[in-house]
Parts: structure tokens; sequence; C-alpha cells
């Protein structure tokens, strides 16, 4: 059964249990209250009665049984006297005969004046509610029974009138509810289509149906920004891919074109022998860190690294310890000690990035890292970023005109972005007076911890 269905049954069978709640409540308050008037009505007229007055149980005129059956019958009371001794003695009313128990025969005898029992009898074919009041002082009582087969007739009309309404309200409780589960669930529908249509590997052209505050329309809301978020990621992957069969296209076919020549090793004299299997040495391990560098960028594996405490200065220092024997430069840092919640590897993997980035660009004098208030930096003496290339540098594969020739994947910065971003910072590329440049990014001010951490994360 589909959520509508369910919808329409709840809402159907909320509003029949409030109707049949309410029937009986009120089915037994109206008992209850023609019960009481029906006492009442009985006190009163047994008074009257013993008063003397008993014109009260003369005939009426109202017609009872089938209209038009010509049948009147006499008012529905009947009163009879008990006496002291317990003989019975009809006073008026209906010619019936009320039956008499001990109880009643004590009541007439030793009874107070105004001393009363009510009880139900019957009397074939009526039933009657009867009271008995004693007339003290050793003169019996006084026995008045009324026929109760009109009030329950009242009472069956009444309990019929509220079947009645009771199934008018089922009824009109599973319209509303059906009109109102369709109106909830036409979103949820198109939404499910929708859904469907996505799963199926189209999030192109895909509307997704919105408004309202409510739970539906919020729900739309998150299903369209997820929609535009794997839109986003399907074309990054698209351009990853592209950039990389381009990039890769390069060295495989200097690769090639090595083994060709390769074939023909015996007959290179020794200077071109070295040469070639230097470059085909050097293109090998470009075309490896370029996979790797993919791998990293495509899977976010640094991503997966839990953050933890840890201090920047030590993060710093292992990155350029790094460099330097790699490289045999020289790298002075300028570090705050300062304490972050972060990934330590990634944070290290771009710091080495940067630096191995300056590197490339100045290969003859220091580079320097510089890290104060969040802003971590590494400033070379190269030939500097021209305007044209400062909102591009962290791009994928985006090469300068002046690193055309420079080894390196071009991924190298857009792994750094990619950190900076997950510890909730950002980038930055800018020209250094004097010559040079300075590329470097930052991290969020909620990441750092308060100066009392800096202790436990060097433990």
């Amino acid at each position: 059964m589909n959520l509508r269905g369910k919808l329409v049954i709840a809402f159907a069978g909320v509003g029949a249990a409030t109707a049949v709640l309410v029937g009986v409540f009120s089915y037994q308050a109206a008992s209850r209250q023609i019960g009481a008037e029906l006492d009442r009505s009985l006190l009163t007229t047994s008074a009257e009665v013993a008063a003397g007055a008993t014109q009260v149980l003369d005939p009426s005129p109202i017609t009872r049984g089938r209209v038009g059956d010509g049948l009147h019958q006499a008012q529905p009371m009947v009163a009879q006297s008990i006496g002291p001794d317990g003989q019975v003695r009809p006073i008026g009313g209906r010619a019936v005969r009320l039956a008499v128990d001990d109880e009643d025969r004590e009541l007439a005898a030793s009874g107070s004046a105004g001393q009363r029992r009510y009880q139900d009898l019957t009397v074939a074919p009526d039933d009657y509610r009867v009271i008995t009041v004693a007339l003290g002082d050793g003169r019996g009582a006084i026995q008045l029974g009324i026929d109760v087969d009109e009030s329950r007739h009242v009472l069956g009309s009444l309990a019929g009138s509220i079947a009645a309404v009771s199934a008018l309200v089922l009824v009109v409780a599973a319209a509303l509810g059906w009109l109102l589960a369709r109106q909830i669930t036409r979103r949820l529908v198109r939404l499910t289509e929708v859904a469907g249509r996505v799963s199926d590997g189209g999030l192109d052209g895909v509307a997704v149906p919105g408004g309202g505050d409510d739970e539906v329309g919020r729900l739309a809301a998150a299903f369209d920004r997820m929609l535009g978020r794997l839109a986003d990621s399907r074309a990054d992957q698209e351009r990853l891919v592209q950039d990389a069969a381009h990039e890769l296209r390069t060295p495989l076919t200097s690769l090639r074109t090595n083994a060709s020549v390769l074939r023909r090793f015996d007959e290179l004299d020794p200077d071109a022998r070295v040469r070639l299997l230097a470059d085909v040495d050097g293109e090998s391990r470009e075309l490896s860190h370029l996979v790797d560098e993919l791998v990293d960028l495509a899977t976010r594996r640094y991503e997966s690294e839990e953050p933890e405490p840890l201090g920047l200065r030590e993060v710093v220092a292992r990155a350029v310890d790094r460099v330097r024997r790699r490289t045999g430069r020289t790298v002075t840092a300028d570090v705050e000690d300062i304490s972050l919640v972060g990934q330590a590897k990634a944070l290290e993997r771009a710091v080495s990035n940067l630096l191995e980035n300056a590197v490339k660009f100045d290969p003859a004098g220091p580079i320097e890292v510089v890290a104060r208030d969040g802003r971590i930096q590494v400033l070379d003496r190269g030939p500097g970023i021209g305007d044209e290339d400062v909102a591009r540098v962290f791009d994928r594969f985006y090469r300068a005109d002046a690193a055309r020739g420079l080894p390196g994947s071009g991924l190298g910065l857009s792994i750094v972005r990619e950190i900076a971003l997950a510890h909730g910072g950002t980038v930055f590329a800018e020209p250094r007076p004097g010559g040079g440049a300075v590329v470097g990014f930052t991290v969020g001010a909620d990441r750092f911890l308060p100066v009392s951490h800096l202790d436990h994360v060097k433990d």
C-alpha cells in the first residue's frame, strides 16, 4: 500500500474513532438524563397520588403505535398501594399488577415517610421503571410504575442517529484524508520520479519540484542542492579525465618515441645512450608522479585522515626537512608556535607542494616559509606570477607560459587548494616585492586551539 492509501486509512480511522467515542458518550449521557427524568417524574407523581390527586393517572389522548392503526392506549403509568399487612390494591392507570417482593412489603410495614426504592420490572410485554415510597406511621406504601418502552425507543432512535452520523463522519474523513494525502504526496511523487530519472543516469535538465517551508519543501531543497553537487562532481570528473588524458599523452608519446629509438640502442654512441636512458628515466618518474597526483586528486585520499590536535611548527618542519633532503636546497622557516585541529599528513602534503613549486621556479635562491595568524606562505625569488596567471595557478593542469618547459604535473597547487578548503581556509598567490612570488593558503580560525593545548600537542 502506498503512502497516500495509508494516510487515507489513518484519517478515516481517526475520524471514525472520534465519532464513535463522541456518540458513545452522548448516548450514555442521554440515557442517564432520561433515567434521571423518569425517576424525578415517578417521585413527583407518587407524591401527588399519595395526596389524593389520582387524576394524574387518567388516560392521555396521546396516540402510540403505528400511524393510522386507530389504537389509543392509556397513559403508560400504573399505581397501586401496599398495605402494612402486604395487601396490594390498585389505584389507577394501566390495568396491570406490579410484582411486590418482600423488600417492598417491609418498606410498607416499617418504612419511614418518604423512604423510597427504585427498581426495574417487566410485566409482559412491557418494561417498567418502578418506585415504592413509604407513607410512614404504619400507613403502608405507594408503588408507581411508568412504561419505559417509549424511552427506550427514543434511545434507540438516538443510537441510530449516532451510527448514521458516525458513518457520515467516516466518509467525510476519508474524503478529506484523500484530498490532504494527495496534496502532501503530490510533491513526494514528483520527487520520486526525479530520483528515478537520476538513478537512471539523467542529471541534465532535471527540475526538482520545490515550494513550501514544510518538511517536503525542505526535502526538495536539499535534494536540489544534492543534485547540483552531483552535477558539479560529474563535471569535475569529466574535466579531470579529459585533462588527464591530455597531460598523459605527452609523456606517453615521448616514451613511445624513446622505445622506438631503443630498438637501435646498439647503433647509438655512448653519450646518446646515456641521454636516452636519462630521458626514459625522467619521463617514467614524471609519469608515475602524475598518476599518483591524479589518484590523490580523484579519490581525495587525504580527506579520509581523521582530524587531530597538532602543532603547526612540527608539520612545517617535516615538510621542510623532506624538501631539503630531496633537492639539497636552502629552506628557511619562520613558523608561529600554535596548535590546531587538522589532518597532519594532508597539511604536510600542502606545504611540501608549495615548497616543491617554489624550488621548480627558483633554481638558485633560498626558499622561505612563513606561518603567522593562520596564514602559511612560501616565498621565492623566481620569475614571479603575472596578473593573468594569479587567478588560475590553482586550477588543475594549468601552466603559466614560464612553466611550459619545466617538469611537473600541474596538479600540485590544485591539491593545496583542496586541502585548504577542507580546513576551512582559502589559497592565494601574488607577486613578491623585489621579484619572485608568494604562494600559500590559510586555515579557518575555528580550527585553532587555545594556547593551553600546545604542551599536550608537543607531548
